[in-house]
């Protein structure tokens, strides 16, 4: 059995007609996304004008996400893998499931995908300011990077569990379920302490588009630390050294 190993990716795979589709599929799977979670967040901000959104709201905006989450995942899941977050993209990478030509044009593709629905939500609020995320008053950086880097292991670990481990049987099926409803969980212990975002191109777009960049480092370092842990973790200890080990990139008898 081949050893596990980073791959780098074949020079053509950026103009393979099943790539592209993968890359224009992470960019919908993203805006979808990102469009219900931050639309929800906005839909509370009117309701709860100048008001700390309750405990009901965080669950709103818990469910949203999740639901959201959910669904992207699930219709990019057979194109692209539905990674819908540079965070997964990175697990997946530093386990050698993905090329490194793949995670470029995803990783693209989910910052462009979070722009484009932070502008249209802008657009359809009239103009409201997306609102991203940030630490809230009484919470220090350093926990709210360590809470981020725990919160992402916790995601990006189901996602091996539940996506890509070869033992996983039936259980793949509920894939795109679980990992939604493990960022719906993390939402809702972390949300009240710095928003919980365990994903860059979502904590990106808002940013950019609502000129919110304070603590904005955070919601970077965090899910990437705490997307390598947990792709490391999971694919050279948890997985068996037997295991068959396939990676996305398209196979030499596709080109």
């Amino acid at each position: 059995m081949p050893a596990r190993r980073f791959t780098f990716g074949r020079a053509d795979e950026a103009t393979h007609p099943d790539h592209i589709r993968a890359t224009i599929s992470e960019f919908i799977s993203t805006f979808i996304f990102v469009f219900a979670g931050e639309g929800s967040v906005l839909a509370l901000g009117q309701i709860y004008r100048d008001t700390p959104i309750t405990a009901s709201g965080q669950v709103a905006v818990a469910l949203a996400h999740a639901l959201a989450l959910f669904v992207a995942v699930a219709v990019g899941y057979n194109i692209s893998g539905g990674h819908v977050n540079p965070a997964v993209t990175l697990g997946l990478l530093v386990g050698g499931r993905i090329s490194f030509v793949r995670a470029i044009f995803f990783w693209i593709a989910q910052l462009v995908g979070a722009v484009v629905a932070s502008l249209l939500l802008k657009l359809c609020t009239h103009g409201m300011r997306p609102v991203g995320f940030s630490v809230a008053h009484g919470v220090g950086e350093g926990n709210a990077l360590v809470l981020e880097i725990i919160m992402t292991f916790g995601l990006v670990y189901t996602v091996y569990a539940t996506a890509i481990d070869p033992k996983r049987g039936s259980l793949g099926i509920i894939a795109p379920l679980a990992i939604g409803l493990i960022v719906g969980a993390n939402i809702l212990t972390g949300g009240p302490f710095d928003g919980a975002s365990m994903n860059p191109a979502r904590a990106f777009g808002p940013a950019l588009v609502g000129g919110r960049w304070k603590n904005h480092w955070i919601y970077w370092v965090g899910p990437l630390i705490g997307a390598v842990i947990a792709g490391l973790l999971y694919e050279y200890v948890i997985i068996p050294t037997e295991a068959p080990h396939t990676h996305q990139p398209l196979a030499p008898e596709d080109y």
